[in-house]
């Protein structure tokens, strides 16, 4: 009877060591998969030209658009000028304003007693794509700046997207004399493009107040 409860005890601790062994090599199942995400930066990007023009405010005819032309004003004359954004191919969404900043702004002021009205001065503005945001005057640098935005956000992820030029022309009053248009040499109108993204911003009051100052 002792030899018998040995070997049952001798048989029982077998069963459990196989069924250790087997308990440690159990497989069991499971899955993996792996998500990789690749990051392109956006991209927004524009140029602002115009045409090219004589120092008499004609168009040079077959000349590609610039970035620059001098006049000599005269009363009365119309000088060709056509500021014009484009929004180059695979830019995101954005918008787009042009600031434009008249220097000797005192001198302007006192021609036209009181301030100049740039909207005066400038023909073809074109008020139904370009919403003017007003102007500020910076006495220290005798500058007077307006602002105008686009009205709606621009994308030009199928090609350059080229908006409708600011205006086409200024013209000098001919009721200013002599003496006064002395008072203006060398006066230089500055117009500055910027575009910021449009993801992020529900208006363009919030992009553009985002927007790095210079």
């Amino acid at each position: 009877m002792k030899n018998l409860k040995k070997a049952l005890i001798a048989g029982t601790c077998s069963v459990l060591l196989v069924a250790g062994s087997v308990a440690g090599t159990m497989a069991y199942l499971t899955s993996t998969d792996t998500v990789t995400n690749t990051f392109t930066v956006g991209n927004v990007a524009i140029t602002l030209d115009e045409a090219k023009a004589n120092t008499d405010g004609s168009l040079v005819e077959g000349a590609d658009r610039v970035q620059a032309n001098s006049y000599k004003l005269l009363p009365g004359h119309t000088y060709a000028k056509d500021p014009m954004v484009t929004v180059l191919n695979d830019s995101e969404e954005s918008y787009v304003r042009m600031t434009v900043t008249l220097s000797k702004s005192a001198e302007l002021d006192a021609i036209f007693t009181g301030e100049a009205n740039m909207l005066e001065i400038f023909n073809g503005y074109d008020s139904t794509n370009w919403l003017y945001k007003g102007n500020v005057e910076d006495a220290t640098a005798n500058t007077r700046t307006y602002e105008f935005w686009y009205k709606e956000t621009v994308s030009a992820a199928d090609g350059n997207v080229a908006l409708d030029a600011l205006f086409d022309s200024i013209t000098v009053p001919g009721e200013i004399t002599n003496e006064q248009l002395a008072t203006i040499n060398d006066m230089t109108i500055t117009v500055n493009a910027e575009a910021i993204q449009a993801d992020g911003f529900e208006t363009a009051d919030a992009a553009w107040a985002a927007f790095p100052a210079n």
